[in-house]
């Protein structure tokens, strides 16, 4: 019995994983062939980077459903929802002959990941326990990013070609729609939650009530929102999560702005199987990165359990100042600068992906109770992917109207240097001072997690007393 349940654990959270890696991939489509794109819909980086922000805005407002959900449906069912949805949408992309009809669908596609991501970290919280939590996450990410580096390069590659006369980019996200379905039917039949796995106090003395009204999705109406206000309530008056959510919105700014990195080395004059590469050594920087910092975070912890976790993500986000300076203002933007490009991008990602893994995702599961998780993770996506989401617009905007970036100067096969360097200046606007004030704002949790976590932990040990 014990063996069998091990198994549904590690089978639970291998697809799981798998689910990450096709979230990832899919967020990854889009900018891999932003060059493509732009030439079969004649769009500019502002209009490229309005389909960015569509897609987050949408899943930023549709993020507390998910949260909303959970409360009332296991994991796995809800998982499987977002994945169908945002499977559909990408497969739909991929047909479009429209830019209208693309941002259409994208804005489907951050409906579909708004449900997904949170009850992805959600799962892995409740997995983990608190001092080995940080290296889940880690896990998670690192695993996460492999899918997103296959999803790139695969997107990148397949771009330059045509396949039974069909341009390879639609291709791409055909196939990758595909095997997010596939990854979402197996989620659907075969993982278990892990609030069904281990069970409380709580939801032993209800689990017949609770699988008999909520799980068969009888529960009244007013029943469902009277529990999803009272867990908005119990989430947004946390105070971690007001500070790292200030710093989320900041922070998030320059990770949606890199989404222009494969267009930006293409108009260098890279070409396809290059640029994957370069994107792909920055991926695999970032996943060991999360990782390492996740797992750093988790040693320090036991040495300074309320500081620990702060420090590292202060690191990690002062480390994007220099490197996104070195990246797009001192290195010679230029062919020859390969190897360069190669070894900056690597080590950029490898410090500064710490922030989710070390801090961010293990400070959220120890600041409210385990039913309220999801919840603060659905809020947490809300807030910062919808502000976060005027990042690429913005530096498409900065590019064509401050920097003189002009798209019909560009060169289909060669790119073009000066509209590269335009390109550079915008995206650097939106890293370099984002990444300085999230470090900043970071620093008051020196303060307010040690009594948060105190306050979670005895309001648990009190709910267990009333059980």
């Amino acid at each position: 019995m014990k063996t069998r349940q091990i198994f549904g654990v590690s089978l639970s959270l291998v697809l799981i994983n798998l689910a990450a890696v096709m979230e990832r991939a899919d967020e990854n489509l889009l900018p891999s062939v932003y060059k493509e794109v732009s030439e079969a819909f004649n769009a500019g980086p502002s209009d490229l980077g309005y389909l960015t922000f569509i897609r987050n805005f949408v899943q930023g407002l549709s993020s507390p459903l998910a949260g909303i959900l959970v409360i009332h449906y296991d994991r796995p069912t809800v998982l499987a929802m977002g994945t169908f949805c945002w499977a559909l949408s990408t497969a739909a992309v991929g047909v479009c002959h429209s830019f209208l009809q693309v941002s259409f669908w994208r804005a489907i596609n951050g409906f579909g990941l708004a449900i997904v991501i949170p009850a992805l970290q959600s799962f892995i919280a409740d997995s983990y326990r608190d001092g080995v939590r940080g290296t889940g996450f880690g896990l998670l990410s690192l695993i996460g990013n492999l899918g997103g580096i296959g999803g790139g390069v695969l997107a990148t590659v397949m771009a330059g070609k045509q396949f039974w006369g069909i341009e390879g980019w639609r291709c791409a996200f055909v196939l990758m729609a595909t095997l997010s379905a596939l990854i979402g039917f197996l989620v659907l039949l075969y993982v278990v939650d892990p609030g069904k796995r281990f069970p409380t106090t709580r939801d032993a003395g209800e689990s017949s009530d609770r699988d008999d009204s909520i799980y068969k999705g009888n529960a009244s109406a007013a029943s469902i929102w009277k529990d999803s206000w009272a867990a908005t309530k119990a989430v947004i008056k946390v105070k971690t999560f007001q500070i790292i959510v200030l710093q989320g919105i900041i922070g998030s700014l320059p990770w949606t702005a890199m989404v222009f990195f494969t267009m930006w080395f293409e108009l260098i004059g890279f070409d396809n199987n290059t640029s994957a590469t370069l994107l792909g050594l920055f991926a695999i920087g970032c996943a060991m990165g999360s990782l390492i910092g996740g797992s750093i975070a988790d040693r320090l912890s036991q040495v300074y359990p309320h500081s620990a976790r702060t420090m590292c993500a202060q690191f990690s986000a002062f480390m994007g100042i220099p490197f996104s300076w070195i990246l797009l203002r001192v290195i010679p933007q230029s062919v020859s600068s390969f190897l360069t490009f190669s070894v900056t991008l690597f080590m950029m990602g490898l410090t500064i992906s710490w922030n989710g893994t070390a801090a961010n995702a293990p400070m959220f599961a120890e600041v409210v109770p385990v039913k309220h998780r999801t919840m603060i993770y659905a809020f947490d996506r809300a807030f910062e992917v919808s502000f976060s989401s005027i990042a690429a617009p913005l530096v498409g905007i900065l590019s064509e109207k401050m920097f003189g970036y002009n798209s019909k100067s560009v060169d289909p096969i060669k790119g073009s240097l000066p509209e590269a360097l335009a390109l550079s200046k915008g995206i650097l606007s939106m890293m370099a001072v984002p990444f300085g004030l999230c470090c900043l704002c970071y620093t008051p949790l020196y303060y307010i997690f040690k009594q948060d976590r105190e306050n979670a932990g005895m309001l648990s040990v009190k709910e267990e007393e009333m059980m």
